[in-house]
Protein backbone atom coordinates (compact mmCIF):
# COMPACT_ATOMS: atom_id res chain seq x y z
CA UNK A 1 0.00 0.00 0.00
CA UNK A 2 1.21 3.51 -0.78
CA UNK A 3 1.29 5.87 2.18
CA UNK A 4 0.94 9.63 1.86
CA UNK A 5 2.01 12.61 3.92
CA UNK A 6 2.13 16.34 3.38
CA UNK A 7 5.55 17.37 2.17
CA UNK A 8 7.39 20.66 1.67
CA UNK A 9 5.16 23.58 0.67
CA UNK A 10 2.09 21.35 0.82
CA UNK A 11 3.26 18.89 -1.86
CA UNK A 12 1.54 15.58 -1.19
CA UNK A 13 4.25 12.98 -0.86
CA UNK A 14 3.87 9.24 -1.25
CA UNK A 15 6.27 6.41 -0.58
CA UNK A 16 7.40 6.89 -4.22
CA UNK A 17 9.09 10.14 -3.10
CA UNK A 18 11.41 8.41 -0.67
CA UNK A 19 14.96 7.66 -1.73
CA UNK A 20 14.65 4.02 -0.67
CA UNK A 21 13.90 0.80 -2.41
CA UNK A 22 14.61 2.29 -5.83
CA UNK A 23 11.94 4.95 -5.41
CA UNK A 24 12.52 8.58 -6.23
CA UNK A 25 12.75 11.39 -3.71
CA UNK A 26 10.86 14.43 -5.01
CA UNK A 27 10.48 16.91 -2.12
CA UNK A 28 9.05 19.78 -4.19
CA UNK A 29 7.17 17.77 -6.78
CA UNK A 30 9.41 19.02 -9.58
CA UNK A 31 10.26 15.60 -10.99
CA UNK A 32 6.72 14.30 -11.16
CA UNK A 33 5.55 17.44 -12.98
CA UNK A 34 8.39 17.45 -15.52
CA UNK A 35 8.10 16.71 -19.23
CA UNK A 36 10.81 14.54 -20.79
CA UNK A 37 12.34 14.32 -24.28
CA UNK A 38 14.71 11.41 -24.83
CA UNK A 39 16.03 9.75 -27.95
CA UNK A 40 18.91 9.54 -30.37
CA UNK A 41 21.67 12.01 -31.03
CA UNK A 42 21.01 14.66 -33.70
CA UNK A 43 17.22 14.32 -33.66
CA UNK A 44 16.64 17.96 -32.69
CA UNK A 45 15.72 17.40 -29.03
CA UNK A 46 17.48 20.52 -27.76
CA UNK A 47 16.05 22.70 -30.50
CA UNK A 48 12.51 21.51 -29.83
CA UNK A 49 12.92 22.01 -26.08
CA UNK A 50 14.10 25.59 -26.63
CA UNK A 51 11.18 26.32 -28.95
CA UNK A 52 8.68 25.02 -26.40
CA UNK A 53 10.40 26.90 -23.58
CA UNK A 54 10.05 30.18 -25.47
CA UNK A 55 6.53 29.44 -26.65
CA UNK A 56 5.08 28.38 -23.31
CA UNK A 57 7.28 30.21 -20.84
CA UNK A 58 8.67 27.04 -19.31
CA UNK A 59 12.20 26.12 -18.25
CA UNK A 60 14.25 23.81 -20.47
CA UNK A 61 16.91 21.58 -18.91
CA UNK A 62 19.62 20.46 -21.36
CA UNK A 63 21.13 17.17 -20.21
CA UNK A 64 24.13 17.26 -22.56
CA UNK A 65 25.28 20.65 -21.28
CA UNK A 66 25.28 19.55 -17.65
CA UNK A 67 26.65 16.08 -18.41
CA UNK A 68 29.65 17.51 -20.25
CA UNK A 69 30.37 20.28 -17.75
CA UNK A 70 28.70 20.53 -14.35
CA UNK A 71 28.74 16.77 -13.75
CA UNK A 72 32.48 16.38 -14.29
CA UNK A 73 33.26 16.99 -10.62
CA UNK A 74 30.70 14.35 -9.62
CA UNK A 75 32.18 11.93 -12.14
CA UNK A 76 35.67 12.47 -10.72
CA UNK A 77 34.49 12.14 -7.12
CA UNK A 78 32.70 8.90 -7.96
CA UNK A 79 35.81 7.40 -9.55
CA UNK A 80 37.88 8.28 -6.49
CA UNK A 81 35.19 6.91 -4.18
CA UNK A 82 35.24 3.62 -6.07
CA UNK A 83 39.03 3.44 -5.85
CA UNK A 84 39.45 3.99 -9.58
CA UNK A 85 42.15 6.21 -11.16
CA UNK A 86 41.25 9.88 -11.00
CA UNK A 87 42.52 10.56 -14.52
CA UNK A 88 40.21 10.19 -17.50
CA UNK A 89 40.55 6.92 -19.42
CA UNK A 90 42.92 6.80 -22.38
CA UNK A 91 41.08 8.30 -25.34
CA UNK A 92 42.24 5.61 -27.76
CA UNK A 93 40.88 2.94 -25.44
CA UNK A 94 37.56 4.76 -25.26
CA UNK A 95 37.11 5.59 -28.95
CA UNK A 96 39.51 3.55 -31.13
CA UNK A 97 40.57 0.25 -29.56
CA UNK A 98 37.04 -0.96 -28.91
CA UNK A 99 33.82 -1.88 -30.69
CA UNK A 100 30.55 0.06 -31.02
CA UNK A 101 28.79 -2.73 -29.13
CA UNK A 102 31.16 -2.42 -26.18
CA UNK A 103 30.87 1.36 -26.26
CA UNK A 104 27.06 1.18 -26.28
CA UNK A 105 27.01 -1.32 -23.43
CA UNK A 106 29.32 0.85 -21.34
CA UNK A 107 27.27 3.98 -22.01
CA UNK A 108 23.98 2.28 -21.20
CA UNK A 109 25.46 0.94 -17.97
CA UNK A 110 26.59 4.46 -17.01
CA UNK A 111 23.24 6.15 -17.72
CA UNK A 112 21.56 5.26 -14.37
CA UNK A 113 24.34 6.98 -12.39
CA UNK A 114 24.29 10.00 -14.65
CA UNK A 115 20.51 10.10 -14.37
CA UNK A 116 20.76 10.42 -10.59
CA UNK A 117 22.88 13.54 -11.07
CA UNK A 118 20.25 14.92 -13.41
CA UNK A 119 17.53 14.28 -10.84
CA UNK A 120 19.55 16.25 -8.30
CA UNK A 121 19.75 19.15 -10.75
CA UNK A 122 16.01 19.04 -11.38
CA UNK A 123 15.13 18.81 -7.68
CA UNK A 124 16.79 22.21 -7.24
CA UNK A 125 14.44 23.80 -9.79
CA UNK A 126 10.98 25.00 -8.85
CA UNK A 127 8.53 26.39 -11.37
CA UNK A 128 4.84 27.14 -11.58
CA UNK A 129 4.88 25.28 -14.89
CA UNK A 130 6.39 21.93 -15.85
CA UNK A 131 10.11 21.85 -16.55
CA UNK A 132 11.01 20.22 -19.86
CA UNK A 133 14.11 18.04 -19.62
CA UNK A 134 15.78 16.80 -22.78
CA UNK A 135 18.74 14.58 -23.52
CA UNK A 136 19.80 11.16 -24.73
CA UNK A 137 20.58 10.02 -21.19
CA UNK A 138 17.00 10.50 -20.00
CA UNK A 139 16.20 6.90 -20.81
CA UNK A 140 12.62 5.61 -20.95
CA UNK A 141 13.28 2.90 -18.37
CA UNK A 142 14.68 5.49 -15.96
CA UNK A 143 11.94 8.07 -16.46
CA UNK A 144 8.98 5.67 -16.55
CA UNK A 145 8.90 5.06 -12.76
CA UNK A 146 8.62 8.82 -12.17
CA UNK A 147 5.88 9.85 -14.58
CA UNK A 148 2.15 9.42 -14.00
CA UNK A 149 1.35 9.11 -17.72
CA UNK A 150 3.21 8.18 -20.94
CA UNK A 151 2.11 11.60 -22.24
CA UNK A 152 4.82 13.17 -20.07
CA UNK A 153 7.56 11.66 -22.24
CA UNK A 154 8.41 11.40 -25.91
CA UNK A 155 11.35 9.73 -27.63
CA UNK A 156 12.78 11.51 -30.70
CA UNK A 157 15.06 9.59 -33.04
CA UNK A 158 16.50 10.48 -36.44
CA UNK A 159 15.90 8.18 -39.37
CA UNK A 160 19.12 6.71 -40.82
CA UNK A 161 18.93 9.16 -43.73
CA UNK A 162 18.46 12.17 -41.46
CA UNK A 163 21.30 11.02 -39.21
CA UNK A 164 23.58 10.93 -42.25
CA UNK A 165 22.40 14.43 -43.18
CA UNK A 166 23.16 15.74 -39.69
CA UNK A 167 26.64 14.23 -39.81
CA UNK A 168 27.28 16.10 -43.06
CA UNK A 169 25.99 19.51 -41.93
CA UNK A 170 26.60 19.71 -38.17
CA UNK A 171 30.25 20.33 -37.23
CA UNK A 172 29.83 18.71 -33.81
CA UNK A 173 28.40 15.59 -35.45
CA UNK A 174 30.86 15.41 -38.33
CA UNK A 175 33.99 14.79 -36.27
CA UNK A 176 34.98 13.60 -32.83
CA UNK A 177 36.11 16.45 -30.60
CA UNK A 178 39.04 14.49 -29.15
CA UNK A 179 42.62 13.88 -30.23
CA UNK A 180 43.00 10.18 -31.04
CA UNK A 181 45.35 8.07 -33.13
CA UNK A 182 42.71 7.09 -35.70
CA UNK A 183 40.02 9.82 -36.01
CA UNK A 184 38.17 8.05 -38.83
CA UNK A 185 37.77 4.83 -36.86
CA UNK A 186 36.83 6.74 -33.71
CA UNK A 187 34.13 8.63 -35.60
CA UNK A 188 32.79 5.43 -37.16
CA UNK A 189 32.68 3.78 -33.73
CA UNK A 190 30.93 6.80 -32.28
CA UNK A 191 28.23 6.89 -34.96
CA UNK A 192 27.60 3.16 -34.68
CA UNK A 193 27.41 3.44 -30.90
CA UNK A 194 24.89 6.28 -31.14
CA UNK A 195 22.75 4.24 -33.54
CA UNK A 196 22.72 1.26 -31.16
CA UNK A 197 21.79 3.45 -28.21
CA UNK A 198 18.98 5.12 -30.17
CA UNK A 199 17.64 1.71 -31.22
CA UNK A 200 17.64 0.60 -27.60
CA UNK A 201 15.67 3.72 -26.61
CA UNK A 202 13.07 2.96 -29.28
CA UNK A 203 12.69 -0.67 -28.20
CA UNK A 204 12.37 0.26 -24.55
CA UNK A 205 9.95 3.13 -25.20
CA UNK A 206 7.62 1.00 -27.29
CA UNK A 207 7.67 -1.69 -24.64
CA UNK A 208 6.61 0.89 -22.06
CA UNK A 209 3.93 2.48 -24.25
CA UNK A 210 5.88 5.72 -24.68
CA UNK A 211 5.54 7.53 -28.00
CA UNK A 212 8.41 7.42 -30.49
CA UNK A 213 8.71 10.29 -32.97
CA UNK A 214 10.94 9.60 -35.97
CA UNK A 215 12.51 12.73 -37.47
CA UNK A 216 13.29 12.42 -41.17
CA UNK A 217 14.18 16.03 -42.01
CA UNK A 218 11.15 16.58 -44.23
CA UNK A 219 9.71 19.16 -41.79
CA UNK A 220 11.37 22.06 -40.01
CA UNK A 221 11.98 22.36 -36.29
CA UNK A 222 8.85 24.44 -35.70
CA UNK A 223 6.66 21.71 -37.21
CA UNK A 224 8.33 19.04 -35.08
CA UNK A 225 7.87 21.26 -32.03
CA UNK A 226 4.16 21.49 -32.89
CA UNK A 227 3.96 17.68 -32.78
CA UNK A 228 5.74 17.51 -29.45
CA UNK A 229 3.56 20.31 -28.05
CA UNK A 230 0.44 18.41 -29.06
CA UNK A 231 1.78 15.32 -27.29
CA UNK A 232 2.43 17.38 -24.13
CA UNK A 233 -0.77 19.43 -24.50
CA UNK A 234 -2.44 18.23 -21.26
CA UNK A 235 0.40 19.92 -19.35
CA UNK A 236 1.13 23.05 -21.44
CA UNK A 237 -0.69 26.34 -21.01
CA UNK A 238 0.20 29.46 -22.92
Amino acid sequence: MTTATTGVEGHRMTSHDLDTGGEVWDPLGTLHQALWICGGQWAGKSTVARILAARYGITAYHYDYHDARAHNDRRLARRIGLGEPAADPDLDEVWVNTTPEAMAARTLADFPVRFEWTLDDLRALVSGRPIIAEGWGLRPELVAPIIDSPRRMIVMVPTPEFREHQVRVLPRAAALDHSVSDPARAQANRLARDRLIAEEAVRTARGLGIRVLEVDGSRDAMAIADDVAEHFSPYLVR
